[in-house]
């Protein structure tokens, strides 16, 4: 056995003789941290439009999604986040995993679930004027310029201009 092994060995002899509440400050303060909010994918019935967001500054448009709150399921964020973003009220049993559920963004530390339902479409929001700068349905097969980070994510569903590139999923 290395020198270095040994060393290793030992290091986890000692950490795991510790207390909780110390190995746990341990593992935070070195251990990458991540933030996790939820993402809608609002389809209407016939699965042929999507809604999308376009929010401050307008670079592009992007899908309904916000930050978890402490204490909230990721489906009752998902709820909480269509409802203030675009005045859309769907009940929690309305709302299905997405498949991938989660997306991990290592690169940005964010953890996305994805949450997917639908709803009868309407030209009528309640837009949170803060928040959303305009709120409309785009046709699947003619979807405006989105942000990078909505494109990248909605490959992951075969959807958009990153669909057909494999490299977009696997970083």
């Amino acid at each position: 056995m290395t020198v270095k092994q040994q060393l290793r060995m030992a290091a986890y002899r000692t950490f795991y003789r510790l207390p909780a509440r110390w190995k746990r400050r341990i593992v935070r303060t070195f251990q990458p941290t991540y933030t996790v909010g939820a993402v809608i994918l609002v389809r209407d019935p016939e699965a042929t439009r999507i809604l999308l967001l376009r929010q401050p500054p307008g670079a592009g448009w992007n899908l309904p999604a916000g930050l978890m709150d402490r204490g909230e399921r990721p489906v009752q964020t998902a709820a909480r986040e269509l409802a203030e973003e675009t005045g859309i009220k769907v009940p929690l049993d309305r709302f299905r995993p997405a498949n991938p559920n989660a997306v991990v963004h290592t690169r940005g530390q964010w953890i996305d679930m994805v949450f997917e339902t639908e709803v009868e479409p309407s030209d009528t929001f309640e837009i949170d004027g803060a928040e959303v700068i305009e709120a409309a349905w785009h046709r699947l097969d003619g979807l405006p310029p989105l942000t990078v980070s909505t494109s990248q994510l909605l490959a992951h569903y075969g959807i958009g201009p990153y669909k057909d590139y494999p490299e977009v999923l696997t970083k």
